[in-house]
């Protein structure tokens, strides 16, 4: 288990929290409710990688498994205690790297609101303060103008455009790879998020 795993963040009315099984339900009315609005940006598995994970619980064994090895840590984003999206941590890599990516999905009915810039900011400083990391990597689809606005906004650096970086809604997709390093935030991410100019 990573250092800082399990835990429960929280700034005014976002919170984020570990995955649990009994989000099944929350979980699939959310992503049925959403399905257009978060299908161009969902991550898909090529053919040769076999067939996804069948079911909620499946991956959710899958995620607490991995973040149990220090791998990972899925959150879900709740706004006044109800399930409103997730932020996960992937590819945990310890060692003289010390580094990991995000990725991060809410609702259409509660975009615009701050939300996920919020969940961002509070996952990022306790990865910096807390767990230890070094160094945040955040990669995005170069049309996804509101994930690109969220880390302007949390002062990533645009480190490269990676070709065919991920499966995406069914085919390899360039993405912009943004990154943030400890010493970038002396004062926190999450300052930078509740700023209001």
């Amino acid at each position: 288990m990573s250092p800082g795993w399990p835990v429960e963040l929280q700034h005014g009315s976002v919170g984020l929290r570990p995955l649990r099984r009994r989000d099944a339900s929350t979980w699939s009315r959310l992503r049925r409710a959403n399905a257009q609005w978060l299908g161009p940006w969902d991550a898909s598995l090529p053919a040769e990688a076999g067939p996804p994970a069948t079911s909620f619980v499946a991956m959710t064994v899958l995620m607490r498994r991995r973040a149990r090895q220090g791998l990972s840590m899925p959150f879900v984003i709740t706004w006044e205690g109800e399930m409103v999206g997730m932020v996960t941590v992937s590819n945990i890599t310890w060692g003289s790297a010390r580094m990991g990516t995000i990725g991060y999905w809410v609702a259409q009915s509660h975009a615009g609101r701050g939300i996920t810039p919020i969940g961002v900011a509070l996952v990022c400083d306790h990865l910096f303060t807390t767990v230890g990391l070094h160094r945040v990597e955040i990669a995005i689809r170069p049309e996804n103008a509101a994930s690109l606005r969220i880390v302007a906004k949390l002062g990533f650096a645009e480190i490269g455009l990676a070709p065919g970086y991920l499966h995406i809604a069914g085919s390899w997709r360039d993405h912009r790879v943004f990154q943030l390093l400890a010493e970038d935030a002396p004062r926190g991410v999450l300052s930078r998020a509740t700023r209001t100019t």
